[in-house]
């Protein structure tokens, strides 16, 4: 079977797209060209790699094989691009990264800003996922990198803290239960809520907690920000819970008050999360020391790491 970098690069982000359209998009290469070179593997190979239907492609067994060995081939080929960037220009690569809602909002863009701005060879693929999902994504090799709750499974996981992240109940001023010193989500799941629109990662936890009481939130209405969510929020429209990262920021003009969860769901860390530290490209490190902020304790971390480490470099 004759491949190159091309059409392994094509192949996995078909198979992440789901479409071969998706995935000639995400390759800068034509919708003609992407079929014909993936029919050229399949001919050499003999048998199909995807089964195509109506609404997209689905990896047959074969594919599977060839989407493994694919990720470990491009991701060696970037780990040698980074440590060859040491003796030239600087770090080149392409970082795949998933996080959850509050992650994404509030806490990487600074973050993230100043990194891109330091690293011009670098790009970073950021896509908002659920916390159960970006961990299945780092367990199939789908992503390099993933910041979720840590209220999932971690196991098999290197994992460090990386910000404190409670979820918090906010009302608009003045409401009576504004002076509450906490409450559970079964004492307000029968409340009006304001939420973020279906599919959001903080959306999904929610609605995932509300099934264990046997409860479905009723919304008036749901947003695509959480600067939004507070502002109606703040008029009165519902309730909402948002991290508390955001009921601080937009309080004030926002005129919302925050009640702590006493539910030990809502108490919770972000960490981010990995297959193995010192398995990853250089380029990939360098963008776990900067989101940590402690370059030195992160080089030392990954020379002792284990996949099982539960520990955080705070």
């Amino acid at each position: 079977m004759h491949v190159d970098l091309t059409d392994l690069r094509l192949f996995l982000n078909v198979a992440e797209a789901g479409t071969i359209t998706g995935g000639a998009q995400a390759t800068h290469m034509t919708l003609a060209s992407a079929s014909e070179r993936i029919r050229g593997m399949e001919q050499d190979l003999g048998t199909p790699l995807l089964l195509r239907e109506r609404r997209g492609v689905t990896v047959t067994p074969a594919g599977r094989t060839l989407l493994h060995h694919a990720r470990q081939v491009l991701r060696q080929v970037e780990r040698m691009q980074g440590e060859l960037g040491d003796f030239g220009s600087g770090f080149r690569g392409h970082v795949r990264m998933l996080c959850n809602t509050s992650a994404i909002s509030e806490h990487l863009p600074k973050v993230l800003c100043g990194f891109l701005a330091a690293h011009a060879g670098i790009s970073i693929d950021l896509q908002e996922r659920s916390s159960d999902e970006i961990v299945d994504a780092l367990r199939n090799d789908v992503c390099d990198l993933g910041i979720v709750s840590d209220s999932v499974a971690l196991h098999g996981l290197a994992h460090y803290l990386f910000r404190a992240d409670p979820l918090c109940l906010v009302v608009p001023q003045g409401h009576r239960l504004a002076g509450r010193r906490a409450l559970s989500l079964a004492e307000i799941a029968d409340e009006q809520f304001v939420g973020l629109a279906e599919g959001s990662a903080l959306h999904e936890h929610l609605a995932q907690h509300a099934r264990r009481l046997g409860k479905r939130l009723s919304y008036r209405i749901r947003l695509r920000g959480l600067e939004s969510l507070c502002r109606v929020v703040g008029h009165g429209i519902g309730v909402g819970i948002v991290p508390q990262a955001a009921a601080v920021r937009y309080g004030r003009t926002a005129r919302i008050k925050r009640v702590p969860l006493s539910d030990p769901w809502a108490t919770r860390n972000l960490v981010l999360c990995m297959r193995s530290l010192q398995e990853l490209p250089q380029h990939v490190q360098l963008l776990v020391r900067h989101v940590l902020g402690q370059p030195a304790r992160a080089a030392r971390a990954a020379k002792r790491e284990s996949p099982q480490q539960a520990s955080g470099w705070a």
